[in-house]
């Protein structure tokens, strides 16, 4: 199933959006299914569960960190990730650089925007990213690639459709910005439910969990 389900949705991806399976309590006979399947970057929401797997697979894939790090996991996170999507402060940025100046790595990074401006969310708000990137850039060993969001929890993916627009517009403005050691490549947005309204309005990178493995067991 999960190797069916990848190619099907491998082949209606547009050219240049890429796929992330979120792979939250999956095992890692599960996610090497669907790197069997052709999928090439595994997205994990705690540290803990992602060197789990990392040791069970390894490099066959790139990693990418898809939930709140803690800043404690830095230095786990900087061994294990190629990637963090979820940097929305100065201090993690900054405990993420020193955790890689110590293994000699440059991490590319997302900053993740609280696009609905809700306050029980992750993420920084819109209007105040750029101020935050500006900061972020000047760390050696943390390389900003671009924006993620989460959009809303529901039923209708219309409803994500506004916080799209909105983070998008945020992305333009911020590439136009041309901030050095910025590289504003990849916009993280959607899910299984509403990955098409995200590509539809820019997304090139697409997290999708439930769509890939079936309906998630619930620890």
């Amino acid at each position: 199933m999960i190797k069916e389900n990848i190619k099907k949705i491998l082949s209606e991806l547009p050219e240049g959006v890429r796929l992330e399976a979120a792979a939250k309590t999956r095992t890692p006979d599960e996610i090497k299914e669907a790197i069997d399947a052709g999928l090439e970057i595994i997205g994990q929401n705690y540290v803990q569960e992602a060197e789990r797997a990392w040791q069970a697979i390894g490099p066959l894939v790139k990693w990418h960190m898809i939930g709140h790090l803690q800043g404690n996991k830095a230095k786990i996170a900087a061994r294990i990730f190629d990637m963090i999507e979820t940097v929305d402060s100065m201090k993690l940025a900054s405990g993420l650089d020193r955790a890689c100046a110590e293994i000699n790595k440059v991490m590319p990074v997302l900053i993740e925007i609280n696009s609905g401006e809700e306050a029980q969310k992750a993420g920084v708000l819109p209007t105040d990213a750029a101020p935050l990137i500006q900061a972020i850039s000047k760390l050696r060993n943390i390389k900003v690639m671009g924006l993620m969001t989460m959009g809303l929890f529901s039923e209708n993916p219309e409803d994500s459709r506004p916080y799209y627009i909105k983070t998008r517009r945020l992305f333009d403005e911020l590439k136009a910005k041309d901030i050095p050691n910025v590289e504003m490549k990849y916009l993280s947005m959607g899910m299984s439910d509403s990955y098409m309204v995200a590509i539809e309005e820019g997304a090139n990178l697409v997290r999708i969990g439930t769509k890939i493995f079936g309906t998630r067991i619930r620890k």
